[in-house]
């Protein structure tokens, strides 16, 4: 009887390239975290993806967005492998040039990262190589069994489509613990957590540490506390991997359209003045009601102090800072200089920032989106202007000024809440970053509006918690509504726009039931 050809199996695909990724994974720990290509790709897919689908990832996946991201590129690797890996034979290797192909790509990811050297694409290269050996072997060796004729007698060797199965789906595993292995080597590898638990955050000479006025937290509204913890305050940048910097290797190079470039290192910061203060940032992408918002006490230096030793040029309007993975952020230059004192930070609720928040030193600018402003890991200020250079986030489409504006949330009740009847309280969260909040009013379903009970004000540059007690008496569904008004006097707008390109705007409503 003549043998039938048969296709290779798509999970003989799956398993090169398990093996490619795993082996590039555990080879890199001992090149570095240049080495490392699958943060590479990841970081060249962010780079490379076109502004409104960033923004559908990071309000569908919030600060998952890294994560969900690191998934689908690894199910479409699997994908591609799989396809192509059915079409391999002896004389056509399709699946072994597709790896060849995603190998290349890996090695110019890598290349492209600051910092990377040709040294840094060799655990791609090793991994691209194993893979082909195992896609070769697998498909067209077939472990060289080939398969027996259906009317072949009984014997008793082990079925050989079966032997293929089991080693496939072994080189499977193999490469998943790899790939597992040199992620957490790497990550040990490359940690800065002793050097943050090393360090002491500098305390303020002579001045009195912020003082948080008893009244933040109004009346029976509890659930969102005024001082946001580090784990709970959101995060959203373009870093794939953290970066991880220590503080005898950061430098800040203030350069551009000054008088005197100078380079700090972080032991020059100590001749500058420490100090404390508590102020609330807000992410562009942040929709009517949405959580990217958060308080904090932030320890660091003036920025316009650092600025005062390099001499502005007077035409300079725009400060472009850049982060150590290449982010960039445009900030007017009257933003760092003026008297909102924005922070070289490099503490975090009184303790050295979590290096997913910049550690060793990030910028925090009141009263500005952190696209243009928020810059973690900071490694460049160039004095510049707007209209020579363009950041990151406004070459997407976004604006390049970023103020905040005046918005409004609803913490309690939340959407589709039962309250029970009788007495209650809501509250929730107001903010107008460097204006202040005045007042917050509340309208059940379409009643009239009425003053909420607002918490003590820190500061213009905080959020405002406000409270509201409502006698629930008739059952059935009902909708509050929120809105602020500035200390300026401006009443935050019912217009809906988009978070695209310079924030959201509307009034935040919540949906309930009385029982």
């Amino acid at each position: 009887m003549v043998e039938t050809a048969t296709r290779p199996s798509p999970w003989i695909g799956v398993a090169a390239a398990a093996v490619a990724l795993g082996v590039t994974q555990l080879a890199a720990v001992a090149f570095g975290p240049h080495a490392d290509s699958r943060t590479a790709v990841g970081s060249a897919v962010i780079d490379v993806t076109p502004g409104p689908v960033k923004e559908w990832a990071i309000q569908s996946f919030g600060t998952s967005d890294k994560l969900a991201l690191s998934i689908v590129v690894l199910v479409v690797i699997a994908v591609i492998a799989a396809i192509t890996a059915q079409h391999e034979t002896r004389r056509r290797p399709v699946g072994s040039v597709a790896i060849v192909i995603a190998g290349a790509l890996g090695c110019a990811a890598v290349l492209s990262r600051a910092g990377a050297s040709v040294v840094d694409v060799v655990p791609t290269v090793i991994g691209t190589l194993c893979g082909v050996v195992v896609m070769r072997w697998l498909a067209v060796g077939r472990l060289a069994a080939p398969a027996a004729p259906a009317d072949a007698p009984s014997t008793t060797e082990p079925d050989p489509g079966r032997r293929l199965s089991l080693v496939t789906f072994g080189l499977i595993g193999v490469g998943a613990v790899a790939g597992v292995a040199g992620t957490l080597l790497n990550r040990l590898n490359s940690s800065v957590a002793g050097d943050r638990t090393a360090f002491t955050l500098p305390a303020p000479r002579g001045a009195a540490p912020p003082v948080v006025p008893p009244g933040v937290q109004p009346a029976g509204f509890t659930q969102t506390p005024f001082i946001t913890p580090n784990a709970d305050f959101y995060r959203i940048d373009t870093a794939l991997s953290v970066p991880q910097v220590s503080r005898a290797d950061w430098r800040l190079r203030i350069h551009g359209m000054v008088d005197r470039e100078v380079t700090l290192t972080f032991d020059d910061l100590q001749r500058f003045e420490p100090v404390e203060q508590i102020v609330t940032l807000t992410c562009v992408s942040n929709p009517v009601g949405g959580d990217l918002i958060s308080n904090a006490k932030w320890t660091g230096y003036r920025v316009r102090d650092l600025l005062a030793e390099v001499g502005i040029h007077p035409d300079a309007d725009m400060v472009l800072s850049t982060s150590v993975d290449g982010f960039t952020a445009g900030t007017p230059v009257e933003a760092l200089t003026d008297q909102r004192d924005s922070l070289l930070a490099i503490g975090m609720n009184d303790a050295p920032l979590p290096t997913e928040h910049g550690y060793p030193a990030r910028l925090v600018v009141p009263g500005l989106y952190g696209y243009v402003s928020a810059t973690k890991w900071l490694a460049q200020l160039e004095l510049t202007r707007f209209d020579r250079a363009e950041a990151y986030w406004t070459g997407l489409g976004w604006s390049a000024r970023g103020p905040i504006k005046t918005e409004s949330r609803i913490d309690v009740p939340r959407p589709g809440a039962v309250v029970p009847r009788g007495a209650t309280t809501f509250g929730g969260v107001a903010w107008a970053q460097h204006r202040g909040i005045k007042t917050v009013e509340v309208r059940i379903d379409e009643g009239p509006w009425q003053q909420a009970t607002l918490g003590a004000s820190y500061s213009n540059d905080t959020w405002r918690l406000w409270s509201f007690p409502w006698q629930a008496d008739a059952p059935g569904s009902h909708t509050i509504t929120v809105r602020a008004t500035d200390a300026t006097g401006a009443v935050q707008t019912q217009d809906e726009a988009d978070v695209v390109p310079d924030g959201a705007t509307g009034w935040h409503s919540v949906s309930f039931d009385v029982s």
